[in-house]
């Protein structure tokens, strides 16, 4: 892990192209230089990847066990034709102010698809402090974004994440611990108290339920997606390879793979599944651990080659001051992911 630097003042953003001439290939340094960007997922629309990220700045709130330094206020869109480069930054496409129901906090989204319409995905905390899960549309992928008036009923927590399966079904997950309060949502209830399994029971894992048509809101209660070992046993609280934040859901040669952060143990892992809904088997580590206390990414395929995005700290040397990177991805033949990371 990096060493600490001195504290950032300010933060400006250069707009429009970074290419070669600018900064490294993407494959050899953080994809946009001058803003920090994290939480990438990434999706190939008409042979153009677009990775949607929240926003990192520093505001001056105090870091605390909640992740409240993590004090993100809008969104940017980052644009790719080759992952060589250039890329182009189209951010900022939704602000905090610009949501009705939202107070603060504007962390992971995700992006999908349906039709002529583009929709972004965002958790933020409400008046109350309590983390709801947001949806905003587009007649563009690169936004700009408008936020539906109320957040979406009958889920909570973070890290929204939405497969869009090969029958047109959309499932939405979600789900991240302590700061993200997943551990204050009894099903579809928000309980406000924090409640963790016994050490040695099940853990808690992500959240799904599939969308409407409109992918404005649930078609079903949400249900906990499990995650089990080779065995076929639940992954209990304490184990290391236990769900943290940061669900995602890709399929790869036929089997839904869903990436995760473990959080403590500080890696992105992987299990698969044949069904969107689990249960899923733990694979294995995708990522080892990188600079700054998490990680948290997606997979994507783009001219035929598969890659993980992920996010690190290692040029702030501050956890909450990242850059989003790209790395290749291998598929082993027995369904292991493994990122080939520089």
């Amino acid at each position: 892990m990096s060493g600490p630097v001195s504290d950032v003042e300010d933060v400006v953003r250069t707009a429009g192209v970074v290419g070669a001439a600018d900064a490294a290939a993407p494959l050899d340094g953080p994809l946009v230089e001058g803003v920090w960007t994290a939480d990438p997922s990434g999706h190939v629309w008409d042979d153009v990847l677009y990775v949607y990220t929240s926003h990192d700045e520093e505001t001056g709130v105090p870091r605390d066990d909640d992740g409240s330094q993590y004090d993100m206020r809008d969104y940017h869109v980052l644009e790719l034709r080759d992952v060589a480069g250039p890329v182009v930054d189209h951010g900022p496409v939704l602000h905090v102010a610009d949501v009705p129901w939202a107070a603060r906090q504007m962390w992971a989204p995700d992006a999908a698809r349906r039709g002529d319409t583009y929709y972004l995905f965002f958790p933020a905390k409400d008046a109350d402090g309590v983390f709801r899960i947001g949806v905003a549309t587009s007649c563009s992928p690169t936004g700009p974004f408008v936020a539906e008036p109320e957040p979406i009923a009958g889920v909570g927590s973070i890290d929204p994440a939405v497969l869009t399966d090969d029958d047109g079904c959309a499932y939405l997950y979600v789900g991240g611990i302590m700061g993200g309060q997943l551990q204050r949502w009894d099903g579809d209830t928000y309980t406000g108290e924090d409640t963790y399994p016994a050490p040695g029971a099940p853990a808690l894992g992500p959240r799904v339920a599939r969308l409407t048509d409109d992918l404005l809101a649930l078609a079903e209660p949400t249900r906990e997606v499990v995650v089990v070992d080779e065995a076929g046993e639940p992954l209990t609280q304490g184990d290391p390879r236990r769900f943290f934040e940061g669900p995602w859901v890709s399929r790869v040669d036929g089997l839904y793979h869903l990436l995760y952060s473990t959080g403590e143990a500080h890696t992105l892992v992987h299990a698969t599944s044949d069904s969107p809904y689990g249960p899923f088997t733990y694979r294995g580590t995708v990522l080892e651990p990188v600079a700054g206390w998490t990680t948290q990414g997606s997979l994507v395929e783009l001219a035929g080659r598969w890659y993980l995005l992920y996010h690190d700290a290692r040029v702030s040397g501050r956890d909450h001051l990242r850059n989003v990177r790209i790395a290749p991805l291998t598929v082993h033949p027995d369904g292991r992911l493994t990122a080939d990371v520089r």
